[in-house]
């Protein structure tokens, strides 16, 4: 984050070609949180949606789908 978000933002997705994240539901979650960062709800949401899809952890998954309900919410 020294960088700010948008090189993080990169660094994301760099690493979301690797073979070994591809089932890691975090990823996303932080590719969401990124985008929310810079002011990208429409994007972030689809990402807390795919990382919500991927989890198998019952309270991960309404902590993600409650972040892509609020970036909804600041997309309208």
């Amino acid at each position: 984050m020294s960088f700010g978000p948008a090189f993080g933002l990169q660094i994301v997705d760099a690493l979301s070609g690797d073979p070994s994240l591809k089932g890691y539901h975090l990823l996303p979650s932080v590719r969401g949180d990124l985008l929310v960062k810079l002011g990208r709800f429409g994007e972030a949401c689809a990402e807390f949606e795919r990382a919500a899809s991927m989890t198998r952890n019952a309270r991960e998954r309404e902590l993600l789908l409650n972040r892509a309900a609020a970036c909804r919410n600041n997309d309208e």
